[in-house]
Formats: C-alpha cells, structure tokens, sequence
C-alpha cells in the first residue's frame, strides 16, 4: 500500500510546472512543494521501505522493494539537492550523470534508482 499522499497532485504539478519554466529562479515555496510531490511520486511508483531518499531541507521518503529499514541509519540511501532531485525527476539530469557529477550521494545496493527515474508524471517533455 503506497503511502498517503499529502501533496494535492494537481498543486504538485503545478510547483514541478513552475520550477521548470525557471528551475534557478523557482519560487522557495514551489520548489519545496515540487520536491514533496515528486518524492511522494517515487514512492508510489517504487513503493517500499528499502531505500531512504533524502532531499534535504525538503523532505525524506522510504521507497524501492526489498527489506523494510526500522532503526539507526539505514542500508540504502540516497541523498540530493533540491534542484538536482528536480532535475533527476523531471528527466532534465540522468541517474548516471548525476552520481558522477558527485551531485547524488548514493549508498547500498538498492540506492541505484536510474530505473525508476526520470518519474512518469514529471518527465521532461521533447
């Protein structure tokens, strides 16, 4: 059961909408909620509790298959940028660029989410 939403997806949208037309110059506030909507995306189309994904000052979600993680730090995780996050999300930056870059921090085996991103709702149309 994937978790309760608590981003109105047609605000969350509309925040990934804004950020996009100007991802250096996005309103704090949309940004923050884009990145709440896109997280709770992630765990709705990889539901699970193997991974943590960190998108710091903005919000955390447990996502990806396998093992559920209930205490201390956990085995996978992956750690990011707003506006890199967004950028992963929306299909505007790729998985293996961005690790590369040094701009996601990615530990454990299941910390690799370059087969779930960019995300469906948000991809980055030609």
């Amino acid at each position: 059961m994937p978790p309760r939403r608590r981003t109105d997806p047609a605000d969350g949208r509309a925040a990934v909408a804004i950020w996009r037309a100007a991802p250096e110059d996005a309103p704090r506030s949309a940004v923050r909620v884009a990145v709440r909507f896109t997280l709770e995306e992630l765990a709705e189309v990889a539901p699970g509790h193997a991974v943590e994904v960190r998108v710091p000052p903005d919000g955390a979600v447990q996502a990806v298959e396998g093992p559920r993680h209930t205490r201390g730090t956990p085995p996978n995780v992956v750690e990011t940028d707003p506006q890199t996050w967004l950028a992963l999300a929306t299909g505007l930056l790729t998985w293996d660029d961005a690790v590369a870059a040094g701009r996601v921090s990615a530990s454990g085996e299941r910390a690799d989410l370059s087969a779930v991103l960019p995300l469906q709702a948000t991809r980055a149309r030609p």
